[in-house]
């Protein structure tokens, strides 16, 4: 059986590049598991997805707990502890990751001597310019691992799982796909199949009990004592709200109210301020703004 599971941010087609690989192997004749776990579900948070194929009937269910593939399309989730990537990871485990450091590189990192394939990052504007792709590259790379999934095999399956969309669009995800298919040459069929866990060797969970503490208020306040201000959630936007000064009208009760993590705040003159520490680029702020004083600005655009 394969067990592979995706790593990635909210946007950049984790759901969708599970389903992709998932067909993949249905078309060549294996029983398919694909489904997406979502956290925040919001643009930008951390998400993951796997897919189980097996020539015999799989019986294994939820998430996967010890996979022989990690496909990483967010080199920054790898060190996460939220992200939950290295879970699970054992000594026959095998990395794929996103990135412009080495293989060499991210086993010193994480002092680790299993295989680490890398699927180049590129310079800054070309990296840019694949963030749409990222999702079926990965997908791509991840079927030429196995060894089990030819190009055409994939490309069928891309256009199907594709196909609500324009012929333009699915020929720029195939060029993507078949160069991240390509690049794996050289380590094709280094994900072996492994045999299931047997039901012998279950055991049950223990009950944890969690106390309840009566809350203070319904809002969400994360400058307030025991709540999450530290963890800086802001590293997850890819698309920054910024406000136009000009246009905005200082209708804070608008943006401030409608802000699900209580992420801007408002000065003794009435003007809303963004906590980018925090924000995690949803952008609803900028959808509510009557004005139209909220605009959508690219991460790597904004003010440091």
């Amino acid at each position: 059986m394969y067990r592979i599971r995706f790593h990635g941010r909210g946007g950049q087609g984790m759901k969708t590049a599970s389903r992709i690989l998932g067909t993949a192997f249905f078309r060549e004749g294996y029983e398919v598991q694909d489904a997406p776990r979502y956290g925040a579900e919001r643009r930008g948070a951390p998400i993951f997805a796997y897919v189980r194929a097996s020539h015999n009937k799989i019986f294994e269910r939820g998430v996967i707990r010890n996979p022989n593939l990690v496909v990483v399309t967010d080199e920054t989730l790898v060190t996460m502890p939220a992200a939950g990537v290295m879970q699970g990871v054992n000594t026959t485990t095998v990395l794929l990751i996103h990135s412009r450091l080495t293989s060499r590189e991210w086993q010193d990192r994480l002092r680790l001597s299993n295989p680490v394939c890398i699927l180049p990052l590129g310079e800054e504007g070309e990296a840019f310019m694949a963030w749409h792709f990222i999702g079926v590259m990965c997908a791509a790379a991840a079927a030429r691992l196995t060894g089990a999934l030819s190009r055409e095999t994939f490309d069928l399956a891309l256009g199907e799982e594709l196909s609500g969309l324009t012929t333009s669009v699915i020929e720029e995800n195939l060029v993507h796909a078949r160069w991240a298919y390509d690049q794996m040459q050289n380590v094709q069929g280094c994900v072996h199949s492994i045999s299931p866990i047997p039901a012998s060797s279950y055991m049950k969970p223990d009950w944890i009990d969690l106390s309840f503490e009566d809350a203070k208020t319904s809002t969400p306040a994360i400058h307030r004592e025991l709540t999450s201000e530290d963890v800086k959630t802001g590293l997850w936007r890819t698309m920054r709200p910024v406000i136009n000064r000009d246009h905005c009208k200082s209708c804070y009760w608008i943006c401030s109210t409608y802000c699900p993590d209580g992420a801007i705040r408002v000065d003794g003159d009435g003007r809303p301020h963004i906590d980018y520490v925090h924000c995690k680029g949803c952008l609803v702020c900028a959808k509510q703004c009557p004005n139209n004083a909220i605009e959508a600005v690219p991460e790597k655009e904004g003010d440091v």
